[in-house]
């Protein structure tokens, strides 16, 4: 499909019935598809990583040990972080899940994807997230990558979805915006303190795993 052809579509529509139809068709493929991948953790991180950056290096290990712990990864199928995790996956025999998105600057799938799905609304991409992963866990990245993040503490403080495991890596990396959310937002009682506890943060793939384990341990 061409993508600059298929992104001035997406702009232009303005037909809503079409619209509403595509948007049908598009969480149709993607529930087929990701209903049968069997369990999976999501990996999030930032497009710019580079290849020689030392969390770049964490997450293609912590999707190696996620494999050998009989998870499939999903990521957001760019490169970068994306691209270590689904390297990471499929170097160690796990299955390694991409969902794309068509953006105007196109985004091109890496090459250590299993099973690719292409989607044009963020939306409904965000959807497949948050229906499909066992968890999520949180690499350094830019605004796509605190949207995510964001939106599944949202998801899970207003119980729209289950408690699920949240894990940000990288303490060095976050403090900054941890901290402001407990010297600002919870100062000003603009969350709860339980809040706080609806993430937890690590800085090895030893811990994610730790996390994971504990969480669906005690829910058995």
């Amino acid at each position: 499909m061409d993508n600059k052809k298929d992104i001035l579509e997406y702009q232009i529509e303005t037909n809503e019935p079409k619209r509403i139809t595509r948007i049908m068709a598009e969480f149709v493929n993607g529930f087929n598809k990701l209903s049968k991948i069997g369990d999976v953790v999501t990996i999030f991180g930032g497009s710019r990583i580079k290849r020689n950056d030392r969390y770049y290096k964490l997450a293609r290990e912590t999707a190696q040990r996620l494999a050998k712990e009989g998870y499939g990864v999903m990521t957001g199928a760019g490169p970068g972080i994306m691209e270590a995790a689904n390297r990471g996956a499929k170097e160690a025999g796990g299955n390694s899940v991409g969902l794309n998105i068509k953006i105007p600057l196109q985004q091109k799938p890496n090459a250590y994807i299993n099973t690719l799905i292409s989607f044009k609304y963020f939306f409904i991409r965000k959807v497949m997230f948050a229906k499909y992963s066992k968890a999520f866990v949180v690499f350094p990245g830019g605004y796509g990558t605190l949207d995510e993040l964001c939106e599944s503490l949202v998801l899970i403080q207003t119980e729209r979805v289950n408690l699920f495991p949240v894990i940000i890596f990288g303490s060095e990396h976050w403090k900054g915006f941890l901290d402001w959310l407990k010297s600002t937002v919870l100062k000003r009682g603009l969350i709860a303190k339980r809040h706080l506890n609806i993430y937890k943060v690590v800085d090895t793939p030893d811990e994610v795993i730790s996390v994971i384990k504990h969480f669906y341990q005690n829910e058995k």
